[in-house]
């Protein structure tokens, strides 16, 4: 089966205006958040990432697909730089910009990026603290110390993550007592705790059952209006039921980016139609 060359990347599609109430305001249009441009990746000698072009809306949900090893996670990686954290990796070409500002460059702020993009992994990893101590521990290394303050956002970061009403009369229990989808629902608080713009995803629901996977997946809706994220995943259905906009991935290529229902119900491409069909992936 043959790479294209060129991934398509459609243009919006115009379509008749909608009609709204009267002084009700119309939708502001999407703005870019993530600007991914001509980026070549390399883990030592092995390009990973192929001439990667990618334009990411502000707070939308936006789905990486494809077969293991296309590079979706990798590229997921690049967006915080926790590839640097493994020795030989290099963006070797290309930009990737956040708010205009390319974040490799020589005097960007590793650590405040990673604070403006966090990040939820496949597996979940609470600290082996307490469930208030997982909340806090990002906002005391910033210097926050104020008890009334680190109490509203302890409750305000679990009620986001949809689990404050499970865990609040036990927040001094450890959280690697809760069971796998709570502690990952309780990762994803430690993350929003400290107010990021951007939510990386990486298999967030891999390691869970079918309920906690529901869950997670209610939480991502509910925090779409205030964070900007983007979901790795190999399952299909949760990516047409949680994303806007979709991008599939080959042979670290980028083969095709559109809106999630075009992606599944009209892919231009047919390696983006056999992927999606599960014809082949």
């Amino acid at each position: 089966m043959k790479v294209p060359a060129d991934p398509v990347v459609r243009a919006p599609t115009m379509s008749a205006p909608v009609p709204t109430a009267p002084g009700t305001p119309a939708a502001p249009p999407a703005q870019t958040l993530v600007e991914i441009d001509h980026v070549d990746f390399f883990y030592n000698t092995t390009q990973a990432l192929h001439d990667i072009n990618l334009k990411i809306d502000a707070k939308k949900v936006t789905a990486f697909i494809g077969p293991s090893g296309c590079g979706k996670s990798t590229l997921l990686r690049c967006l915080n730089r926790m590839n640097d954290l493994i020795d030989g990796t290099r963006v070797a070409r290309g930009t990737i910009k956040i708010h205009g500002v390319d974040i490799y460059q020589h005097d960007v702020d590793v650590i405040e990026l990673r604070k403006r993009v966090g990040m939820v992994f496949q597996k979940s990893n609470p600290f082996p603290k307490s469930i208030y101590e997982n909340i806090t521990y990002g906002l005391r290394l910033q210097g926050l110390t104020d008890k009334s303050r680190l109490d509203a956002i302890v409750e305000k970061s679990l009620r986001g993550a949809a689990l404050w009403d499970e865990v609040k009369d036990r927040l001094d229990a450890s959280g690697l007592g809760l069971s796998g989808g709570q502690q990952q629902r309780l990762c994803i608080a430690r993350a929003i705790a400290v107010e990021p713009e951007v939510i990386l995803m990486d298999e967030p629901c891999s390691a869970l059952d079918p309920v906690a996977t529901a869950k997670v997946e209610e939480l991502i809706q509910d925090l779409r209006s205030r964070f900007t994220i983007i979901i790795v995943t190999h399952n299909m259905q949760q990516a047409a039921r949680c994303s806007d906009k979709t991008a599939f991935f080959y042979m670290g290529k980028l083969i095709e980016y559109a809106a999630t229902r075009d992606i599944f119900t009209n892919p231009a491409n047919p390696q983006t139609e056999a992927y999606v069909s599960g014809r082949f992936g």
